[in-house]
Protein backbone atom coordinates (compact mmCIF):
# COMPACT_ATOMS: atom_id res chain seq x y z
CA UNK A 1 0.00 0.00 0.00
CA UNK A 2 1.40 3.41 -1.06
CA UNK A 3 1.37 5.92 1.75
CA UNK A 4 -0.11 9.36 1.28
CA UNK A 5 2.79 11.80 0.55
CA UNK A 6 1.25 14.45 2.80
CA UNK A 7 1.13 12.02 5.74
CA UNK A 8 4.70 10.86 5.09
CA UNK A 9 5.82 14.50 4.91
CA UNK A 10 4.20 15.26 8.27
CA UNK A 11 5.92 12.24 9.84
CA UNK A 12 9.28 13.41 8.53
CA UNK A 13 8.69 16.94 9.76
CA UNK A 14 7.93 15.59 13.22
CA UNK A 15 11.36 13.88 13.20
CA UNK A 16 13.27 16.82 11.79
CA UNK A 17 11.79 19.87 13.53
CA UNK A 18 12.40 19.92 17.28
CA UNK A 19 10.45 22.13 19.68
CA UNK A 20 12.75 25.09 19.25
CA UNK A 21 12.41 24.91 15.46
CA UNK A 22 8.62 24.66 15.68
CA UNK A 23 8.48 27.87 17.67
CA UNK A 24 10.33 29.72 14.90
CA UNK A 25 9.08 27.93 11.77
CA UNK A 26 5.93 26.40 10.41
CA UNK A 27 5.51 24.52 7.14
CA UNK A 28 2.95 24.95 4.35
CA UNK A 29 2.42 21.91 2.17
CA UNK A 30 1.64 21.96 -1.56
CA UNK A 31 -2.05 21.37 -0.76
CA UNK A 32 -2.25 24.55 1.33
CA UNK A 33 -2.30 22.84 4.74
CA UNK A 34 0.10 23.80 7.54
CA UNK A 35 2.26 21.84 9.97
CA UNK A 36 2.27 21.89 12.97
CA UNK A 37 -0.38 24.66 12.69
CA UNK A 38 -1.08 27.89 10.85
CA UNK A 39 -0.14 30.30 13.63
CA UNK A 40 2.29 33.01 12.41
CA UNK A 41 5.99 32.25 12.88
CA UNK A 42 9.22 34.09 12.05
CA UNK A 43 9.38 32.02 8.86
CA UNK A 44 7.26 29.63 6.84
CA UNK A 45 8.86 26.78 4.91
CA UNK A 46 6.80 26.28 1.73
CA UNK A 47 6.94 22.80 0.17
CA UNK A 48 5.98 23.22 -3.47
CA UNK A 49 5.37 19.56 -4.40
CA UNK A 50 5.09 16.12 -2.72
CA UNK A 51 8.74 15.25 -3.35
CA UNK A 52 10.16 18.44 -1.84
CA UNK A 53 11.56 16.94 1.37
CA UNK A 54 13.13 14.10 -0.62
CA UNK A 55 15.00 16.60 -2.79
CA UNK A 56 16.03 18.61 0.25
CA UNK A 57 17.36 15.87 2.49
CA UNK A 58 17.89 12.54 0.70
CA UNK A 59 21.11 13.48 -1.12
CA UNK A 60 22.47 14.43 2.30
CA UNK A 61 24.74 17.26 1.20
CA UNK A 62 24.71 21.03 1.51
CA UNK A 63 24.70 21.77 -2.21
CA UNK A 64 21.62 19.63 -2.90
CA UNK A 65 19.73 21.27 -0.06
CA UNK A 66 20.63 24.69 -1.42
CA UNK A 67 19.64 23.72 -4.96
CA UNK A 68 16.25 22.53 -3.74
CA UNK A 69 15.72 26.13 -2.60
CA UNK A 70 17.35 27.81 -5.61
CA UNK A 71 15.14 25.87 -8.05
CA UNK A 72 11.95 26.18 -6.00
CA UNK A 73 11.34 22.70 -4.62
CA UNK A 74 10.73 24.78 -1.53
CA UNK A 75 10.59 28.45 -0.65
CA UNK A 76 11.04 30.44 2.54
CA UNK A 77 8.61 33.19 3.47
CA UNK A 78 9.31 35.67 6.24
CA UNK A 79 12.63 35.91 8.08
CA UNK A 80 14.90 33.53 6.16
CA UNK A 81 17.58 33.74 8.86
CA UNK A 82 15.24 31.80 11.17
CA UNK A 83 15.77 28.56 9.21
CA UNK A 84 19.52 28.31 9.78
CA UNK A 85 19.37 26.99 13.35
CA UNK A 86 17.23 24.17 11.91
CA UNK A 87 19.91 23.42 9.31
CA UNK A 88 22.50 23.24 12.11
CA UNK A 89 20.25 20.93 14.11
CA UNK A 90 19.79 18.55 11.18
CA UNK A 91 23.52 18.57 10.42
CA UNK A 92 24.14 17.50 14.01
CA UNK A 93 21.49 14.76 13.87
CA UNK A 94 22.79 13.17 10.67
CA UNK A 95 26.05 12.41 12.46
CA UNK A 96 24.00 9.63 14.06
CA UNK A 97 24.05 6.94 11.35
CA UNK A 98 20.93 5.18 12.67
CA UNK A 99 18.95 8.43 12.69
CA UNK A 100 20.13 9.19 9.17
CA UNK A 101 19.10 5.73 7.92
CA UNK A 102 15.65 6.01 9.48
CA UNK A 103 15.18 9.41 7.88
CA UNK A 104 16.34 8.08 4.51
CA UNK A 105 13.84 5.22 4.69
CA UNK A 106 11.00 7.71 5.19
CA UNK A 107 12.24 10.03 2.45
CA UNK A 108 12.27 7.16 -0.07
CA UNK A 109 8.50 6.83 0.43
CA UNK A 110 8.06 10.26 -1.18
CA UNK A 111 7.85 10.63 -4.98
CA UNK A 112 11.13 11.25 -6.80
CA UNK A 113 9.89 14.58 -8.07
CA UNK A 114 11.78 17.83 -8.45
CA UNK A 115 11.56 21.16 -10.17
CA UNK A 116 13.60 21.69 -13.33
CA UNK A 117 17.20 22.76 -12.61
CA UNK A 118 17.33 25.60 -15.12
CA UNK A 119 18.99 28.95 -14.49
CA UNK A 120 21.31 31.42 -16.16
CA UNK A 121 23.92 31.27 -13.40
CA UNK A 122 24.56 27.57 -12.85
CA UNK A 123 27.39 26.09 -10.82
CA UNK A 124 30.80 27.74 -11.00
CA UNK A 125 33.11 25.90 -13.36
CA UNK A 126 36.57 27.39 -13.25
CA UNK A 127 39.47 26.34 -15.47
CA UNK A 128 43.20 26.32 -14.90
CA UNK A 129 45.50 26.11 -11.90
CA UNK A 130 43.88 27.07 -8.62
CA UNK A 131 44.70 30.69 -7.68
CA UNK A 132 46.52 31.38 -10.91
CA UNK A 133 45.82 34.93 -12.08
CA UNK A 134 43.62 33.72 -14.95
CA UNK A 135 41.57 31.40 -12.74
CA UNK A 136 41.17 34.13 -10.12
CA UNK A 137 39.82 36.39 -12.87
CA UNK A 138 37.19 33.75 -13.66
CA UNK A 139 36.25 33.45 -9.98
CA UNK A 140 35.89 37.22 -9.59
CA UNK A 141 33.85 37.54 -12.78
CA UNK A 142 31.52 34.75 -11.64
CA UNK A 143 30.59 36.63 -8.46
CA UNK A 144 30.99 40.31 -9.26
CA UNK A 145 30.18 40.64 -12.96
CA UNK A 146 26.55 39.68 -12.47
CA UNK A 147 25.02 43.12 -12.99
CA UNK A 148 25.96 46.49 -11.54
CA UNK A 149 22.26 47.36 -11.54
CA UNK A 150 21.48 44.28 -9.45
CA UNK A 151 24.03 45.22 -6.79
CA UNK A 152 22.85 48.85 -6.83
CA UNK A 153 19.37 47.73 -5.74
CA UNK A 154 20.53 46.66 -2.29
CA UNK A 155 23.98 48.10 -1.61
CA UNK A 156 24.38 51.64 -0.24
CA UNK A 157 24.64 54.65 -2.52
CA UNK A 158 28.46 54.28 -2.74
CA UNK A 159 28.26 50.58 -3.68
CA UNK A 160 30.34 49.37 -0.73
CA UNK A 161 30.26 45.56 -0.67
CA UNK A 162 31.86 44.89 2.71
CA UNK A 163 31.10 45.23 6.42
CA UNK A 164 29.78 48.65 7.46
CA UNK A 165 30.63 50.38 10.75
CA UNK A 166 27.72 51.21 13.06
CA UNK A 167 27.91 53.65 15.95
CA UNK A 168 24.31 52.61 16.75
CA UNK A 169 22.08 49.76 15.55
CA UNK A 170 19.75 52.49 14.30
CA UNK A 171 22.28 53.85 11.77
CA UNK A 172 21.05 53.55 8.21
CA UNK A 173 23.23 51.70 5.72
CA UNK A 174 24.50 54.79 3.87
CA UNK A 175 25.61 56.37 7.15
CA UNK A 176 27.25 53.17 8.42
CA UNK A 177 29.19 52.64 5.20
CA UNK A 178 30.45 56.21 5.14
CA UNK A 179 31.55 55.74 8.76
CA UNK A 180 33.43 52.59 7.74
CA UNK A 181 35.25 54.35 4.90
CA UNK A 182 36.29 57.17 7.18
CA UNK A 183 37.28 54.81 10.00
CA UNK A 184 39.65 53.01 7.64
CA UNK A 185 41.19 56.30 6.50
CA UNK A 186 41.74 57.32 10.12
CA UNK A 187 43.32 53.97 10.97
CA UNK A 188 45.70 54.47 8.06
CA UNK A 189 46.44 58.01 9.31
CA UNK A 190 46.14 59.31 5.74
CA UNK A 191 47.71 62.65 4.91
CA UNK A 192 47.50 64.87 1.80
CA UNK A 193 49.92 63.88 -0.93
CA UNK A 194 50.37 60.29 0.22
CA UNK A 195 50.03 57.46 -2.30
CA UNK A 196 47.39 54.83 -1.45
CA UNK A 197 46.88 51.43 -3.08
CA UNK A 198 43.50 49.73 -2.60
CA UNK A 199 43.85 46.01 -3.38
CA UNK A 200 40.50 44.71 -4.60
CA UNK A 201 38.80 48.09 -4.63
CA UNK A 202 35.31 47.00 -5.66
CA UNK A 203 33.30 49.86 -7.15
CA UNK A 204 35.86 52.41 -5.98
CA UNK A 205 34.15 53.88 -2.91
CA UNK A 206 37.25 53.93 -0.71
CA UNK A 207 39.64 55.47 -3.27
CA UNK A 208 37.04 58.16 -3.96
CA UNK A 209 36.54 58.87 -0.25
CA UNK A 210 40.27 58.96 0.47
CA UNK A 211 41.03 61.27 -2.46
CA UNK A 212 38.10 63.60 -1.76
CA UNK A 213 38.41 63.90 2.03
CA UNK A 214 42.09 63.14 2.73
CA UNK A 215 43.87 64.53 -0.34
CA UNK A 216 45.72 61.34 -1.23
CA UNK A 217 46.60 60.02 -4.68
CA UNK A 218 44.81 56.68 -4.79
CA UNK A 219 45.05 53.67 -7.10
CA UNK A 220 42.43 50.96 -6.90
CA UNK A 221 42.79 47.56 -8.55
CA UNK A 222 40.12 45.01 -9.38
CA UNK A 223 39.68 41.96 -11.61
CA UNK A 224 36.02 42.77 -12.25
CA UNK A 225 35.25 44.44 -15.59
CA UNK A 226 31.91 45.71 -14.31
CA UNK A 227 33.46 47.27 -11.21
CA UNK A 228 36.23 48.88 -13.27
CA UNK A 229 33.79 50.67 -15.56
CA UNK A 230 31.51 51.81 -12.75
CA UNK A 231 34.38 53.07 -10.57
CA UNK A 232 36.09 55.12 -13.26
CA UNK A 233 32.78 56.65 -14.33
CA UNK A 234 32.18 57.73 -10.72
CA UNK A 235 35.70 59.13 -10.45
CA UNK A 236 35.23 61.16 -13.63
CA UNK A 237 31.86 62.46 -12.44
CA UNK A 238 33.47 63.56 -9.16
CA UNK A 239 36.23 65.43 -11.03
CA UNK A 240 38.91 63.41 -9.21
CA UNK A 241 40.60 61.68 -12.16
CA UNK A 242 43.88 63.46 -11.41
CA UNK A 243 43.95 62.03 -7.89
CA UNK A 244 42.48 58.54 -8.15
CA UNK A 245 41.95 55.84 -10.73
CA UNK A 246 40.98 52.16 -10.94
CA UNK A 247 42.86 49.65 -13.07
CA UNK A 248 42.27 46.03 -14.03
CA UNK A 249 45.15 44.39 -12.20
CA UNK A 250 45.80 41.42 -9.97
CA UNK A 251 47.80 42.25 -6.84
CA UNK A 252 50.65 40.16 -8.27
CA UNK A 253 50.77 42.40 -11.34
CA UNK A 254 51.28 45.68 -9.47
CA UNK A 255 54.87 46.87 -9.84
CA UNK A 256 55.40 50.45 -8.66
CA UNK A 257 59.11 51.23 -8.15
CA UNK A 258 58.25 54.34 -6.11
CA UNK A 259 56.09 52.31 -3.75
CA UNK A 260 53.07 53.41 -1.75
CA UNK A 261 52.75 55.20 1.58
CA UNK A 262 49.64 53.20 2.50
CA UNK A 263 48.00 49.94 1.43
CA UNK A 264 44.48 48.76 2.11
CA UNK A 265 42.51 45.65 1.24
CA UNK A 266 38.85 45.39 2.21
CA UNK A 267 36.90 42.20 1.50
CA UNK A 268 39.35 40.86 -1.08
CA UNK A 269 41.52 38.68 1.15
CA UNK A 270 38.96 35.84 1.09
CA UNK A 271 39.86 35.28 -2.58
CA UNK A 272 43.62 34.97 -2.03
CA UNK A 273 43.78 31.34 -0.88
CA UNK A 274 45.73 29.81 1.99
CA UNK A 275 48.58 28.57 -0.20
CA UNK A 276 49.04 32.11 -1.57
CA UNK A 277 49.23 33.95 1.76
CA UNK A 278 52.98 34.39 1.74
CA UNK A 279 52.92 35.58 -1.89
CA UNK A 280 50.20 38.09 -1.01
CA UNK A 281 51.96 39.54 2.04
CA UNK A 282 55.39 39.58 0.40
CA UNK A 283 53.98 41.57 -2.52
CA UNK A 284 52.30 43.99 -0.10
CA UNK A 285 55.52 44.37 1.89
CA UNK A 286 57.49 45.08 -1.27
CA UNK A 287 54.99 47.71 -2.48
CA UNK A 288 54.88 49.54 0.86
CA UNK A 289 57.43 52.22 1.77
CA UNK A 290 59.30 51.90 5.11
CA UNK A 291 57.13 53.35 7.86
CA UNK A 292 54.02 52.59 5.81
CA UNK A 293 50.78 51.06 7.05
CA UNK A 294 48.69 48.26 5.55
CA UNK A 295 45.10 47.70 6.69
CA UNK A 296 43.87 44.20 5.85
CA UNK A 297 40.10 43.76 6.37
CA UNK A 298 39.02 40.11 6.04
CA UNK A 299 36.48 37.51 7.10
CA UNK A 300 37.92 34.60 9.09
CA UNK A 301 36.73 31.26 10.34
CA UNK A 302 37.29 30.01 13.87
CA UNK A 303 40.56 28.17 14.39
CA UNK A 304 38.63 25.46 16.27
CA UNK A 305 36.45 24.68 13.24
CA UNK A 306 37.91 22.19 10.76
CA UNK A 307 38.58 23.36 7.22
CA UNK A 308 35.66 22.49 4.96
CA UNK A 309 36.34 19.80 2.39
CA UNK A 310 34.43 18.98 -0.77
CA UNK A 311 31.68 20.96 -2.44
CA UNK A 312 29.85 23.59 -0.41
CA UNK A 313 27.11 26.01 -1.35
CA UNK A 314 29.59 28.88 -1.13
CA UNK A 315 32.30 27.45 -3.38
CA UNK A 316 29.72 26.09 -5.83
CA UNK A 317 27.40 29.08 -6.24
CA UNK A 318 28.86 32.10 -4.44
CA UNK A 319 32.65 32.44 -4.06
CA UNK A 320 34.42 29.71 -6.06
CA UNK A 321 37.93 29.11 -4.70
CA UNK A 322 37.19 31.42 -1.77
CA UNK A 323 38.74 30.51 1.59
CA UNK A 324 38.29 31.73 5.15
CA UNK A 325 41.51 31.59 7.16
CA UNK A 326 41.83 31.86 10.97
CA UNK A 327 43.16 35.24 12.04
CA UNK A 328 46.12 33.66 13.86
CA UNK A 329 47.32 32.01 10.65
CA UNK A 330 46.95 35.27 8.74
CA UNK A 331 48.95 37.30 11.25
CA UNK A 332 51.65 34.62 11.51
CA UNK A 333 52.36 34.86 7.78
CA UNK A 334 52.21 38.68 7.86
CA UNK A 335 54.84 38.70 10.60
CA UNK A 336 56.92 36.10 8.77
CA UNK A 337 57.43 38.42 5.81
CA UNK A 338 58.38 41.36 8.05
CA UNK A 339 55.19 43.17 9.04
CA UNK A 340 54.61 44.30 12.62
CA UNK A 341 51.04 43.82 13.88
CA UNK A 342 49.91 47.10 15.43
CA UNK A 343 46.17 46.68 15.84
CA UNK A 344 43.53 43.98 15.35
CA UNK A 345 39.82 44.72 15.70
CA UNK A 346 36.84 42.41 15.31
CA UNK A 347 33.75 43.88 13.63
CA UNK A 348 31.68 40.71 13.87
CA UNK A 349 28.47 42.31 15.11
CA UNK A 350 28.80 45.05 12.51
CA UNK A 351 28.79 42.49 9.70
CA UNK A 352 25.64 40.80 10.99
CA UNK A 353 23.91 44.20 10.97
CA UNK A 354 25.24 44.98 7.48
CA UNK A 355 24.05 41.68 6.04
CA UNK A 356 20.57 42.12 7.46
CA UNK A 357 20.34 45.52 5.79
CA UNK A 358 21.38 43.93 2.50
CA UNK A 359 18.87 41.07 2.79
CA UNK A 360 15.97 43.40 3.62
CA UNK A 361 16.85 45.69 0.72
CA UNK A 362 17.23 42.76 -1.68
CA UNK A 363 13.87 41.30 -0.66
CA UNK A 364 12.20 44.71 -1.00
CA UNK A 365 13.47 44.88 -4.60
CA UNK A 366 12.69 41.28 -5.56
CA UNK A 367 10.61 42.07 -8.63
CA UNK A 368 12.98 44.76 -9.82
CA UNK A 369 15.95 42.42 -9.33
CA UNK A 370 14.39 40.00 -11.82
CA UNK A 371 14.94 42.58 -14.55
CA UNK A 372 18.68 41.93 -14.18
CA UNK A 373 19.02 38.36 -12.88
CA UNK A 374 16.85 35.26 -12.84
CA UNK A 375 15.07 33.82 -9.80
CA UNK A 376 17.75 31.21 -8.91
CA UNK A 377 20.43 33.94 -8.95
CA UNK A 378 18.30 36.18 -6.73
CA UNK A 379 17.93 33.25 -4.34
CA UNK A 380 21.70 32.63 -4.28
CA UNK A 381 22.25 36.07 -2.78
CA UNK A 382 19.26 35.88 -0.44
CA UNK A 383 20.46 32.52 0.89
CA UNK A 384 24.15 33.29 1.27
CA UNK A 385 23.68 36.72 2.85
CA UNK A 386 21.10 35.57 5.38
CA UNK A 387 23.20 32.49 6.20
CA UNK A 388 26.23 34.72 6.66
CA UNK A 389 24.28 37.00 9.00
CA UNK A 390 23.48 33.94 11.11
CA UNK A 391 27.12 32.81 11.00
CA UNK A 392 28.40 36.17 12.26
CA UNK A 393 25.69 36.28 14.94
CA UNK A 394 26.65 32.94 16.49
CA UNK A 395 30.41 33.51 16.07
CA UNK A 396 31.04 30.92 13.37
CA UNK A 397 32.44 33.71 11.23
CA UNK A 398 34.33 36.81 12.22
CA UNK A 399 35.74 39.81 10.39
CA UNK A 400 38.95 41.54 11.41
CA UNK A 401 40.69 44.76 10.53
CA UNK A 402 44.42 44.14 10.99
CA UNK A 403 46.69 47.17 10.91
CA UNK A 404 50.18 46.14 9.83
CA UNK A 405 53.33 48.27 9.86
CA UNK A 406 56.45 48.06 7.72
CA UNK A 407 58.92 49.46 10.25
CA UNK A 408 61.32 52.24 9.31
CA UNK A 409 65.06 51.54 8.90
CA UNK A 410 65.66 51.91 12.65
CA UNK A 411 62.41 50.24 13.73
CA UNK A 412 60.48 53.49 14.03
CA UNK A 413 56.71 53.39 13.53
CA UNK A 414 55.74 57.05 13.44
CA UNK A 415 52.51 56.14 15.21
CA UNK A 416 50.96 57.99 18.18
CA UNK A 417 51.17 56.49 21.64
CA UNK A 418 47.41 55.97 21.93
CA UNK A 419 44.52 55.04 19.66
CA UNK A 420 42.54 58.17 20.61
CA UNK A 421 42.89 59.69 17.16
CA UNK A 422 41.02 56.76 15.59
CA UNK A 423 37.82 57.84 17.30
CA UNK A 424 38.14 61.56 16.67
CA UNK A 425 36.19 62.88 13.71
CA UNK A 426 37.39 66.47 14.05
Amino acid sequence: MVENPAEVTRKILAKVLDEEARRAINVRLWDGTYWPDDRPRRATLVLNHPGALRQMFLPGDEVSLAEAYLYNDFDIEGDIEAVFPLADSIAEKVKDTKWKLRLGTELLKLPNQKMERVGRRGRARLRGRRHSIERDRQAIAYHYDVSNEFYALWLDERMVYSCAYFTSPDDDLDTAQEQKLDYICRKLRLRPGQRLLDIGCGWGALVLHAARHYGVDALGITLSHNQLEWANERIAEAGLAEHCRVEALDYREVDEPEGFDRLVSVGMFEHVGEEMLEVYFRRAYRLLKPGGLFLNHAIARRATDPKRKGATFSNTYVFPDGELIPIGDTLRIAEKVGFEVRDVESLREHYALTLRHWVRRLEAHHEEALQYVDEPTYRVWRLFMSGSAYGFTIGRHNVYQSLLLKPGPHGESGLPLTRADLYSTT
